[in-house]
């Protein structure tokens, strides 16, 4: 993950765009880019959405993971051990005998 992120690191600093990216625009850039993802999915099925739409599906996720790892590059985040650790707190909310083949939020549970 790291390579992947100094790889986008070099090229915003190659453009100078480095000036733009204070955490507030790059959390705004990542909705907005959440947003254009979920335009290819509106009005259609999933499966529709994915025969006619996965060039620009991949794409806007590629956006997504983008800013978000110029975003944990900025507040000095560890994005691996970030997602590591969150998948421990969810072990936690969501134990398997309880959540197995559950949509309950774990609130519900």
């Amino acid at each position: 993950m790291k390579h992947l992120q100094q790889k986008i690191i070099e090229f915003r600093d190659a453009r100078n765009w480095k000036q733009f990216h204070t955490p507030k625009d790059l959390a705004i850039s990542l909705c907005l880019e959440a947003g254009e993802l979920l335009e290819n999915f509106q009005w259609k099925s999933s499966e529709e959405a994915v025969k006619t739409n996965l060039e620009n599906i991949k794409d806007e996720i590629a956006d997504v993971v983008i800013y978000a790892l110029l975003l944990s590059h900025e507040l000095g985040i560890d994005l691996e051990k970030a997602v590591v650790d969150k998948i421990k707190k969810n072990e936690q909310k969501y134990p398997i005998e309880k959540s197995f083949g559950s949509k309950k939020k774990y609130t519900e549970l």
